[in-house]
């Protein structure tokens, strides 16, 4: 269902949208800027139900279309980036859990960083004109004991300025060899403020030609340090937080939405002519969920296949391309489907030979419900050794795929399977397995044959 409020902004067309690609005429593309944020529960927002405020994200969904049936690539953040970034599931490219020491990924059955010959969106986005640009959190591969991992540019950006899980970690994160530290020259709780800036001074400085960004924040990954009375450092310089509370998770929601509007109204004064379309999401469930607070009730967290691991905020606003005021409660979007999506509506050529287990959903972006005509499958548990969390009733089986309305999970041995109706039953109390033996038998075939073409 979509519904509607308030007045739709008039919408480009798709070839409006493109005029500019041709040689010797201007480039009017739109920029695009990506904005994934790090753990982030659709609870933790008050436009998806949350108790935070949020006002400005609350606005940019009332100014924007906001996604009710958004699904991550992933529980875990280096698959769900790796999804997002080529437009395939992330177990194709060896990339099953979160990318850390070289033993730890032995240990995962996982590659120690992305592939450079996978496709890539800023890559493909660059070879049509673009400038491309990566700034924060990457982890793809870099930090630890992974010291060779392809720089940025192998996958398409101009430039990159990384977190310290990055191949070029920007100095001004990481005085230290550690992921944030008490003397990093921009604090753990300036740092949605540092890369909101940096992605704005990118698009600016490039007026001649459109933009696409990813801005990945990693304010609200714990732990939360809203200021410097909540962080503990080390003699190394290394830092901690003082505990993970709901006070403090409010405090960091409360800066991070202050600096989405920020870069927003700084989008809205742009006076260059130039669209933005601007896309807030998250990589996975959170943890902690509070009692599923943050998950708004649905069943499961981060390192998850219930429904609170992997379905997720998504919000795309883009005055003058995205019309306003819409929520789509039916068209099931998936960051696989970036982007073909994003390619669709910057006129760029998807790469060459491309396999992707994505679709086109522009048409949703810009006001439409599209049907979703492909299931979507996930990965996530190859050994009780790598992977033993969650623990208790959130911990789900280690494979599961959605065919519209219907989702199951089940073992990579056939054992164990759950089967849902997420439109009677979202929080997936109720298994179906045995009402509905053809519908359980097709998905899990379905899925286990998927799982055996996997490296």
């Amino acid at each position: 269902m979509l519904r509607h409020f308030g007045s739709v902004i008039v919408v480009m067309t798709l070839g409006a949208l493109a005029t500019g690609a041709a040689a010797g005429v201007e480039d009017r593309r739109p920029n695009v800027i990506v904005m994934l944020a790090d753990d982030l529960g659709p609870g933790d927002l008050s436009c998806y139900g949350g108790s935070i405020p949020t006002p400005n994200i609350d606005r940019m969904a009332k100014e924007g279309v906001r996604f009710t049936r958004y699904y991550s690539a992933s529980p875990i953040c280096s698959p769900s980036r790796c999804g997002l970034i080529t437009g395939q599931f992330p177990a194709r490219w060896r990339i099953t859990s979160y990318l850390q020491t070289r033993a730890g990924n032995r240990s995962c059955e996982q590659a120690d960083f992305l592939d450079p010959k996978a496709p890539a969106l800023p890559r493909a986005l660059k070879a049509s004109g673009y400038r491309t640009a990566h700034v924060g959190k990457w982890h793809l591969g870099g930090g630890r004991d992974v010291q060779n991992p392809p720089r940025f540019a192998a996958y398409g950006y101009d430039s990159g300025k990384g977190t310290w899980e990055s191949p070029e970690p920007a100095a001004e994160l990481t005085a230290r060899d550690w992921i944030w530290s008490a003397v990093d020259p921009v604090k753990r709780w300036q740092r949605t403020a540092w890369m909101c800036d940096t992605a704005l001074g990118y698009v600016s400085a490039h007026p001649d030609k459109p933009c696409f960004v990813n801005l990945w924040l990693d304010d609200t990954h714990t732990p939360w340090v809203p200021s410097a009375d909540d962080q503990k450092a080390g003699k190394d310089g290394r830092a901690s937080g003082r505990g993970d509370t709901k006070e403090r998770l409010r405090r960091v929601m409360v800066e991070v939405d202050r600096q989405v509007g920020k870069l927003l109204d700084a989008l809205r004064k742009d006076r260059t002519g130039r669209s933005t379309i601007v896309l807030f999401i998250s990589d996975n469930g959170p943890l902690p969920t509070f009692q599923r607070e943050r998950t708004v009730g649905l069943r499961g967290s981060k390192l998850s296949l219930y429904e609170g691991g992997v379905r997720l905020p998504f919000i795309a606003w883009g005055p003058g391309i995205v019309p306003a005021g819409l929520v789509n409660d039916t068209t099931v979007l998936a960051a696989v489907d970036l982007l073909p999506t994003l390619c669709r509506l910057c006129a760029a050529s998807l790469p060459a030979d491309y396999q992707g287990d994505g679709e086109d959903m522009s048409s949703a972006l810009l006001g439409k419900s599209p049907r979703r005509t492909r299931p979507l499958f996930w990965e996530y548990g190859r050994n009780d050794r790598s992977f033993s969390y969650p623990r208790g009733n959130d911990r789900s089986p280690n494979l599961g795929v959605l065919d519209g309305d219907w989702k199951l999970l089940v073992d990579d041995d056939g054992r164990n399977p759950e089967l849902y109706h997420l439109a009677d039953d979202p929080t997936e109390t109720k298994n179906r397995i045995a009402d509905e033996p053809k519908v359980a038998s097709r998905l899990r075939d379905a899925v286990l044959n998927w799982r055996k073409s996997l490296p």
